[in-house]
């Protein structure tokens, strides 16, 4: 099997200023040399009295960090953040989904060749800081994974994402 190359998994956030409205997914990567979700497991470790050792991995509390974003006015995600930054939103206000593409898995269909294996689950977007240096703009944020993976394809012309038929929901 060959190494799969990093522009091979692709992080979509869907950037739609109102939960009810039509996704408007825009891909993370473009300013960002680097992009890890962070997997922060919940491990208890513990040694009985006779020496033997058990581990339990329980749940992941999952996250990852963009940092920079350069604002972009032709950027839907721009729109997005700047109204989490100009109206302090915070709760619900803040709730999108993120979508994780494995562009190495194609799916073929009668439909289309562009959908890929992907998982879609609820994410929490944190502004951390915003403004920058001379460089431009910058609106440094954080990803907060709610858990709810849901397995399913995503189309890349269309920018949609189609759960599998099971509707299998991967919780940790």
């Amino acid at each position: 099997m060959a190494k799969v190359e990093r522009k091979f998994l692709a992080h979509y956030l869907n950037a739609a200023l109102a939960a009810e409205a039509t996704a408007l997914y825009y891909r993370l990567g473009k300013d960002l040399e680097e992009y890890n979700v962070e997997m922060s497991a919940t491990v208890d470790k513990k040694k009985n009295i006779i020496g033997e050792s058990s581990i339990n991995v329980s749940s992941y509390e999952t996250s990852s960090s963009v940092e920079p974003y350069y604002a972009d006015e032709d950027d839907d995600l721009f729109d997005f953040l700047q109204d989490i930054v100009d109206n302090r939103k915070v709760l619900d206000d803040v709730r999108t989904d993120a979508v994780e593409v494995h562009l190495w898995e194609p799916v073929s269909t009668e439909e289309s060749e562009t959908q890929y294996v992907a998982y879609k689950e609820t994410a929490y977007v944190e502004v951390t800081s915003y403004g920058g240096d001379s460089t431009g703009y910058q609106i440094k944020f954080n990803v907060h994974y709610q858990g709810d993976r849901v397995k399913g394809t995503f189309d890349l012309i269309t920018k949609t994402f189609t759960a599998d038929a099971d509707k299998t929901t991967i919780t940790d």
